[in-house]
């Protein structure tokens, strides 16, 4: 159990009422994404791209996911200074910077630009912002004063109203309205420590002095994995590792077998969801055997909602809670990201 005082005391800049705010966030991303008003010829578009890094990218990694299925124009997330050479007047470009000042997601937009792609933007302002206007090119403008990885609503909800207003997709309100409703009925869950019934606190006291190994399918939550160890990252300062299957029965298996003391220390996360391919759901119960004399504990967690966008929140906003519980329970700020920072400083000086 943990105490308010203890969330005053290691929490200075407030991720907990942040977390607890995401329904509100939702909704208001999905009233910019309403609004969005771009005019542009896409009948030719043979392919997207969506560039942008951390959490700026994680939404759209979300969206392809979401969408792997249903669209059939092929979507790529594009994490470098650079865009694939396949890129050209074809191409939809979606540049995804909250601060509007990731280098290389600036220095991707210009390649786009070299290309002659059409080119659309998400960001709260910074120097991207100020280029595309420059250029002629849409930006949806979110509001400023969040980390990137907790604008995760506004880098997503907007990109996928944004896919909508550009007819890439259908319509999506009723599906945005029942997963505001659901994260809300979540908030009122996972922000209430009191009483010992807290899902995601008692998985973060679980994980407390363990390494987060997660494994999930190669589908529906491959970028929920990579969510959750962004998440234990840079909220609760712990590295976590993960892997999808099936790739993982191919390879990674193998490896649970020497440093048998170190192994101990693995927490075993798999990640569920109810439409896993049947013999996913079988490799998933045998590796679960398998690897049992090895790891230190497993814990199951199966997505919960009645829509693909519910279902996919459900895991999200629950890491979310538990790598703020555990930042808590390490007795560290949730909120610092001191390491990135350095990093960029030096950057700057070279």
């Amino acid at each position: 159990m943990i105490t308010k005082t203890e969330i005053e005391i290691h929490d200075s800049a407030g991720m907990f009422d942040v977390i607890a705010a995401f329904p509100g966030q939702l909704k208001q991303a999905f009233e910019i994404g309403s609004n969005i008003d771009i005019k542009l010829e896409v009948s030719g578009i043979r392919n997207i791209i969506i560039t942008g890094l951390g959490g700026s990218a994680i939404g759209g990694d979300l969206l392809r996911s979401y969408l792997q299925y249903e669209i059939s124009i092929p979507v790529q997330v594009n994490r470098n200074y650079f865009i694939p050479a396949y890129a050209d007047e074809h191409t939809m470009v979606i540049c995804s910077s909250y601060s509007g000042d990731t280098e290389e997601t600036i220095s991707a937009y210009n390649d786009a630009k070299s290309k002659g792609c059409k080119i659309a933007c998400i960001s709260a302002g910074g120097k991207l912002t100020i280029m595309a206007e420059n250029d002629g090119n849409y930006v949806v403008k979110v509001p400023r004063g969040y980390q990137p990885r907790c604008a995760l609503a506004f880098s997503f909800i907007t990109m996928l109203m944004l896919f909508v207003k550009l007819k890439f997709i259908k319509e999506r309100d009723n599906e945005i309205a029942g997963l505001i409703d659901v994260m809300s009925s979540r908030s009122a869950v996972y922000s209430d420590f009191s009483g010992g019934t807290n899902p995601a606190l008692n998985i973060a006291e679980h994980l407390h002095g363990r390494i987060p190994v997660i494994y999930s399918s190669n589908d529906l939550l491959d970028i929920v994995n990579l969510r959750w160890r962004g998440q234990f990252a840079e909220n609760s300062k712990t590295l976590a590792f993960g892997n999808y299957f099936p790739e993982l029965n191919h390879n990674e298996i193998v490896g649970w077998q020497e440093n048998s003391e170190f192994l101990r220390n693995f927490a075993l996360i798999y990640l569920l969801d109810r439409e896993d391919n049947p013999r996913i759901v079988k490799r998933q119960k045998i590796t679960k055997e398998i690897l049992e004399p090895y790891r230190g504990i497993d814990i199951e967690i199966e997505s919960e909602g009645n829509s693909k966008l519910e279902r996919i929140f459900d895991l999200v906003y629950l890491g979310d809670w538990i790598s703020f519980y555990l930042a808590v329970i390490n007795k560290t700020d949730p909120t610092p990201i001191e390491k990135i920072n350095l990093l960029k400083n030096k950057l700057m000086e070279s």
